[in-house]
């Protein structure tokens, strides 16, 4: 039986994007769960080979307004303990850090809009999944919120250059990341809003300019992730 992976989605224009097709090249299937459909989230993993947490626009922390996302760190908090394979991805990296004890708060600099560098720590360029992604790749950043406090045990695997967080390992199996490998420019084109139109069209701009470019990198890194998740000792005996 092919493993599959569960990808919790928070909102419509936030899909999986290319990540579900990384992922299956690689040998891991994706069961998507719409949350923001009210689609109760699980408990545990169940069947599951992995966990996925994609991104979206509300804060980590707004349990009121986004009643799922309790649940998600849940599930999240469950997955790492149990050392089963998770990838939190921007708003999933930081669901990741509340479940497990860190902090998350707006962007020290102000929201992050567009390419910005690949900046690995040591222990960044040694990690069995970020040494996928050569220092110095550029990575699509789109975020007013990052991890402000890493929970206890976590490794910082990379800092953008005001020196937030940019990845972590959580456990054995468990990261996070705080920028989309999983967009192209059509995905992020739904993401503008006006707001800041220079940075945001810049974004998409540039983003579809060179994406022929970055996506190889982007999809080594998802392929890696699916492997290290697919790996006999990555599963519960």
């Amino acid at each position: 039986m092919t493993p599959r992976a569960l990808v919790v989605q928070h909102e419509e224009k936030a899909p999986a994007g290319l990540l579900a097709p990384w992922l299956e090249q690689a040998g891991l299937e994706c069961d998507v769960l719409p949350a923001h459909e009210g689609y109760a989230v699980p408990a545990d993993l169940g069947d599951h080979a992995a966990l996925v947490v994609l991104g979206g626009s509300m804060d980590a922390w707004d349990d009121e307004a986004y009643r799922w996302l309790l649940p998600t760190r849940a599930l999240i908090a469950g997955t790492v303990s149990a050392g089963r394979p998770f990838l939190g991805v921007c708003l999933g990296h930081q669901l990741a850090a509340l479940a497990l004890g860190g902090a998350v708060g707006r962007q020290p600099g102000g929201r992050t809009t567009g390419l910005r560098p690949w900046r690995p720590t040591p222990e960044g360029l040694a990690d069995p999944f970020t040494s996928a992604l050569p220092a110095g790749t550029e990575v699509l950043h789109y975020n007013s919120d990052a991890v402000t406090g890493l929970p206890p045990g976590a490794t910082p695997l990379a800092h953008d250059a005001e020196g937030t967080v940019q990845a972590a390992r959580y456990g054995p199996l468990a990261w996070g990341v705080q920028f989309h490998p999983e967009v192209d420019d059509a995905l992020v084109q739904g993401w503008v809003t006006g707001r800041r139109p220079e940075a945001e069209t810049g974004a998409v701009r540039e983003l579809r300019e060179r994406q022929a470019e970055l996506h190889p990198a982007w999809a080594a890194l998802i392929h890696r992730f699916a492997l290290l998740a697919t790996t006999p000792q990555a599963q519960p005996a």
